[in-house]
Order: C-alpha cells, then structure tokens, then sequence
C-alpha cells in the first residue's frame, strides 16, 4: 500500500488542479485574476492535456460510483499538502465557524455553558449581552426553551447552539432552575461581543496588565479602550501578556502597536514572490510613547504576537519577556472557492523592522514542543537556537536574531511543577470546574456577601472544602483518585479559587489571581521596576541598554 501513496497523491493533485480551474488565481495586488490568466499558466497541450485525460477515465471508466464532491475536497487537501502548513482549504461550515470568532460576536442570547450531567449549566452570562441584562448567572440550569425540555443524554454542544443562537431581534423564552426555584426568562437575541481582552488591572507600583488572547476585527479597539482605563486607574507603564495568543489580523496588531511608538515608526513589513514589499509604519504618535513596556511571549505566541513583540523590540521600544516565540511569520489571503468554502493561500512572509524573518523552517513544525523541551530551551536561554549569521542590529545597536520566531531579552525558563500532573489531570478532565459549581451552589449566601478573593479563602472550611469538593466530583464522575501532596493542594487550591472568582466577577478577575506566583509577570515587572532599563527622551521612552549592557548577562536576556 505504501507504494502506491505517491500515485495516488500524484492523482490527487491532478485531479485538485483540474477541478480548481476557473476559481482564479493570486495576482501581484491582492484581486483574483480572470479564469483566462489563471489558465495561462498552463502549457494547454501539457498539464491541461493530462488532467483532462486522468480525469475523464475516471468518470467514464471506475470501476464503482464514486461521491465527486468528496474526491474534489480530497484532492485539495492532498494539493495544500505539498504547501506550507498554513495554507489550508475551509469548508464553508469552517469558514463561517472561523469567521464568527474572528469578527468579534456572534447573534444568540449571550451565554458561556457546559453540559452537566446532561443538564445544560451556564458557566457565565456574557457581558453587554441579553441574558446579563435579564439576570442569569452563573451556576443556572436551562431546563426547558420554548416550554419543551431539553435535558437528557441526547444534549449534545451542537443541539445547544441550534436552540440558543439565532438572528438579532428573534425572540426565545427559557425555564431555568436557580437553587431549587423554576423560573422562565423572556430573551431576544442580540449581537454578542467575543472578547479579545480578556484582562485589565493595574498591579503594584502603577504597572498596569493587560491579556490578549487574540487578534480578532474588534480587539485594537478593545486594547485601546482597555489602555484608557488602565490610564485612568494610574498606570504608569504596562505588561501586555500575548502568551499562547495564536494571532490573527494582520490590521489589527498595526493599530495596536501604533499606540507605543512615534509617527513614521516601521512595525512590520510583508514581501513574497508575486507580492511586492509592503511597509506598514505608524501614522501617527501614540499616545503611549512615554509608557515603559514589557511584552510576555512564549512557544504558544504567534503570528500578530510576533510581529506585536518584534516591533517593540527592534524599534527599542520595550522589552520582550519569556521564551522564543512559536515562529508563524507567514502572510495569508482568503479567496472563495465556487460551490462552498475558501482557499487561505499563502503570499508573502512577514518581516521585522530589522529584516528578520519570523517563520522558521516547516521541518520545525514536527513535535516542536517536544523538540525545544529535548534540547533544553524550554530551561536556559543559551539553548535556544540563535544564529550568527542571522544577527540583526536594532538603531540602539541591540543584537536580534532570525532564524524563527521572536527570542526574548529576558528570559524566563518554563516552570513545569507550575501545575502538577495532578492538578492538570483535573482541569482537562473538567472535574475542578463542575466541582466550582457544586461547591458554589452550596455556599451562594456566604459568596453573595465576598467582595474579594481573600473573603472567599476567609470561608469556613474553605481548604478541606475544596478537596472534599474535587473529590467528590472525581468519584462521581469515576475517576481514580489519590492524596495529594501539600504543594498539589495548594495548586489545586490555587485553580479552584480563580475558577470562583470568574464566575463571581468575570475573567479579568481571575487573572488577578492567576498572576499571583507567576514567574512571567514577576519577571515583567520587576524588569519595569528594578532594571529600569528605558530612558526618556523628547517626551517618548526607549530603552537605554546598549548590546554590550544586553550581552552581559546571557542567562537573564537570552543573547
């Protein structure tokens, strides 16, 4: 069978590019050229010739029926293989799924939600949405929509969605269940906001916080919205957290990083075989020019993290904390495919203002976690794979490296007792967060009086509780349990109470408390802190460090 494999792609292929003709092709501005440029590629009595042949056998000759849609999509799928990774075809169910999140809201009544013992719960009422407004909470069953029952073991996620969801100004009446009292609730659906700041909060010495957990359409508003409050709560400087932010618009990240630099500041640049470099440069003077920055990455930041974390470090703007990037620096543009769904084709890599490349080798791709845990970089800054020949120099004569993604100036080695195998086994296995909701049912009049999370450790009973809690749910749910050892429970501990605290008071709350022992942002601040390595100059900040002041401590920045 193996010998076969390469024909059968090789058939794929043919048949994808046959099929594809018509759907038109990139051209150097970005538009879709006319079917007859696109087929001008082709040698028409060649490649066209052959395809026309291979195809027209299998339609006359197969032995058996074959479904030509299915042949169609697999015959692109194999095509995009022999691509980079990030070139990929979406169905149109995919693509609409993708966009929804990506366009910042969706219409329904404005709920997060989990199935629980076939019961629906809601995790949160989302804010600005219908169900917030009409006072459903947290820990809220949804028994009955439109008068007919929907628990059961027949609920899936996928039948919640169809009866909650739906066109703006459409009506849904609901029966709920709070602590033993039945209710109904008249809703009408509304857009609903899918934050991208999920976090805001000013932390000691007026060091503000902010977490993005994507580059949505909506999220450069919603940063620069977020920075004015941080301003009005008397921040002064400011650590954005991008780590594990995937990406996103491309739009999105120039607006942001617009807010820290001066006009006319390069932010990235855009270049590819058929696409021309771009130069993208703020157009304006931030408003933020004289805050000190200091931007959290990891293996999980990519793409808009990159180039957000790229910018500040090459126009020696902030310091860039954590570890190297994931390395996604890949420019992609989304072309309709007739019939249903679209082609997300690759055209150009994206390019710091210094010329580094931000994508690293596709062979990369393979066990990349696996591979930087093995040799060491995940530890110690000196493992990382930086090369000579791929130095840059920043105007302050700071050394950055290509090579893929972005390396840190201070380091922070990955913390793998941070949660324990325990702990984690819980949260994947969802049995901390339906124990939260056990454990909140039972304890809604003494919650209804905490007005901060040191009133909720403050509880009686608050640490047994929580173990009787988690244990309870892993035996009800059948999973085996054992002791823990102290530093477990506290962790365990540590995740319960953030969990309650973003039921109680939204997410950026329970950052507050996540933050509490993290490395990353201890690093961050006392870099802002007690480094103090910016300086000001005609009212804007920069860093002052030369490369023999970055040099002298490999460990700490990563050079």
């Amino acid at each position: 069978m193996k010998n076969a494999q390469p024909l059968a792609l090789a058939v794929a292929l043919i048949l994808g590019l046959w099929f594809g003709r018509g759907c038109g092709g990139w051209s150097g501005g970005g538009e879709a050229s006319s079917p007859v440029a696109f087929h001008g590629h082709w040698n028409a009595s060649g490649d066209q010739a052959r395809l026309l042949n291979v195809l027209h056998r299998i339609e006359d000759l197969y032995v058996d029926t074959f479904d030509r849609s299915r042949l169609v999509d697999a015959a692109i799928e194999a095509m995009l293989e022999e691509l980079d990774p990030h070139t990929v075809y979406f169905s149109g169910e995919e693509l609409a799924a993708m966009s929804e999140n990506m366009e910042g809201n969706f219409e329904g009544i404005g709920v997060e939600f989990i199935i629980q013992d076939d019961t629906l719960m809601v995790v949160a009422a989302i804010p600005g949405g219908p169900s917030e407004a009409a006072g459903i909470q947290a820990g809220d069953r949804i028994l009955q929509v439109e008068g007919a029952p929907i628990s059961g073991p027949e609920l899936t996620n996928k039948r919640v969605m169809e009866l909650l969801k739906g066109p703006r100004g459409t009506e849904v009446t609901l029966g709920l269940s709070r602590r033993g009292r039945d209710f109904q609730v008249h809703l009408t659906r509304d857009r609903i906001p899918i934050q991208s700041v999920v976090a805001a909060f000013t932390m000691e010495d007026s060091v503000g916080y902010l977490k993005a957990i994507r580059f949505a359409a909506s999220t450069a508003q919603e940063f620069e919205e977020a920075m004015a409050f941080l301003a009005a709560q008397g921040a002064t400087s400011v650590v954005v957290d991008l780590r594990g932010n995937g990406g996103g618009y491309l739009n999105a990240v120039v607006d942001m990083v617009e807010l820290f630099l001066d006009e006319g500041q390069p932010i990235v640049y855009t270049e590819g075989k058929s696409s021309p470099r771009r130069t993208y440069k703020t157009r304006r003077r931030g408003p933020y020019v004289d805050w000190p920055v200091a931007v959290l990455v990891d293996e999980g930041s990519a793409s808009a993290s990159e180039i957000f974390a790229g910018a500040m470090q090459d126009n020696d703007r902030g310091l860039v904390v954590g570890r190297r990037t994931f390395g996604k620096g890949l420019v992609q543009e989304e072309f309709p495919v007739p019939g249903s769904g679209a082609l997300r084709l690759t055209v150009a890599r994206f390019y710091t203002p210094t010329g580094r490349a931000i994508q690293k080798p596709y062979t990369a791709y393979e066990d990349d976690f696996d591979v930087r845990l093995a040799s060491g970089e995940l530890y110690h800054a000196d493992s990382m794979p930086l090369v000579d020949s791929l130095r840059y120099v920043t105007p302050l004569g700071r050394e950055v490296f290509g090579g893929g993604g972005i390396a840190p100036d201070v380091f922070v080695p990955w913390d793998s007792a941070s949660t324990s195998a325990w702990v984690s086994e819980w949260i994947w296995t969802g049995v901390l967060r339906d124990a939260v909701f056990d454990w909140m049912d039972g304890h809604r009049e003494a919650l209804s009086a905490c007005q901060k999370p040191s009133d909720i450790e403050a509880l009686p009973g608050w640490s047994a509780g929580v173990l009787e809690a988690v244990f309870a749910k892993a035996e009800e749910d059948g999973w085996p349990w054992r002791e823990p050892s102290e530093e477990e429970e506290a962790k365990l501990r540590h995740r319960f109470l953030a969990q309650v605290v973003r039921t109680l008071w939204g997410e950026s709350a329970s950052y507050e408390v996540l933050n509490q022992g993290d490395e990353g942002v201890a690093r961050a601040v006392h870099a802002l802190l007690e480094d103090q390595p910016f300086v000001h100059v005609e009212g804007a900040v920069s860093l002052g460090l030369t490369s023999n002041d970055i040099n002298s401590n490999k460990e700490e920045h990563g050079f």
